[in-house]
């Protein structure tokens, strides 16, 4: 068994696992996560604002200690589409070393679909083959495989952040808003229409990340955030459809007021809810199987093979 940590910093949360790792399992420890939004402002100013490295490093020093004092033997520290995209991303690498002792890996996002696929995938058992999409706050990434081989990934500019920050400006949206954004996402998606074979013809779709969970959980009226409901649950297309419908038309307030809704997501999920709706019609999918398990797993899987 090997006790291993791994912290993801995305456009919009940082997160932390802590895991033992054996005979191919994953049994978390600790798992939690913050809203530090480090892209901020990435999309339009291709750089990481100072204040959001700031807070972004206080987290993942904070979730080091915490790694640590549990007793992980590997660490491992992951940036993303933010990170990826901004013009100062060594800052923040710099920052975060000389605070944790740790160089986070900034992932491409080759790399960040298949860590997403093998920890969505690894004990599930459904049809094969199998899509993958984890829509983050910069980017969404896709990846079609059958068990554990991965035929093809893809890792696309659509994220929940970068798309409310080109198109929302009010609250609620304006319906021309909401429209603006639906036209993005499809554009963006267009190339894994155009060349996404492996893609439509996976028999099973799962989705990981905040904004699908966050929908499982308003589809099943939980009164309060509960993984184990959520994980493996189903969305239907419908489903999705209507909980998209009335996202949109919802103010900020109301969205905090959804049981299990994090305050840190209520003003990014409605772009996450339009690019699931536009992902749904472009593959054509019926129905989504619901992941609480995503990169963090992956990681941790890869990284407890590289620690032994």
């Amino acid at each position: 068994m090997t006790r291993v940590a791994v912290i993801d910093c995305g456009t919009n949360t940082t997160r932390l696992l802590v895991a033992d790792v054996f005979d191919g399992k994953v049994v978390e420890v600790v798992r939690t996560m913050a809203v530090t939004r480090l892209g901020e402002g990435v999309d339009r100013h291709r750089r990481l604002k100072v204040e959001a490295i700031a807070r972004t490093t206080a987290v993942i020093e904070e979730y080091a200690r915490a790694s640590r004092e549990a007793g992980a033997v590997a660490m491992r520290i992951c940036a993303t589409s933010a990170a990826r995209d901004a013009s100062n991303s060594e800052e923040f690498r710099a920052r975060v070393a000389e605070g944790v002792g740790v160089v986070p890996d900034i992932l491409p996002g080759e790399e960040e679909a298949r860590a997403s696929f093998l920890g969505a995938t690894y004990d599930l058992e459904v049809p094969q083959p199998v899509c993958v999409f984890d829509i983050g706050g910069g980017s969404t990434e896709f990846v079609a495989g059958v068990d554990s081989r991965v035929l093809a990934e893809r890792s696309l500019n659509v994220g929940c952040v970068r798309l409310t920050e080109r198109h929302l400006r009010h609250d609620p949206a304006s319906s021309e808003e909401v429209e603006a954004l639906r036209a993005e996402a499809r554009r963006l998606l267009a190339p894994l229409v155009a060349d996404g074979r492996p893609f439509r013809e996976a028999r099973t779709y799962v989705g990981v990340a905040g904004t699908v969970t966050t929908l499982a959980a308003m589809h099943l009226r939980l009164p309060a955030y509960d993984p184990a409901a959520i994980h493996r649950s189903r969305l239907s297309a419908q489903a999705i459809g209507d909980l998209a419908r009335r996202l949109a038309v919802s103010t900020q307030a109301e969205r905090m007021k959804v049981p299990g809704m994090h305050p840190g997501r209520a003003d990014v999920v409605v772009a996450g809810a339009v690019i699931l709706v536009a992902i749904v019609d472009a593959l054509g999918i019926g129905e989504v199987v619901v992941s609480e398990t995503d990169i963090l797993d992956g990681m941790a899987l890869l990284l407890a093979r590289d620690a032994t």
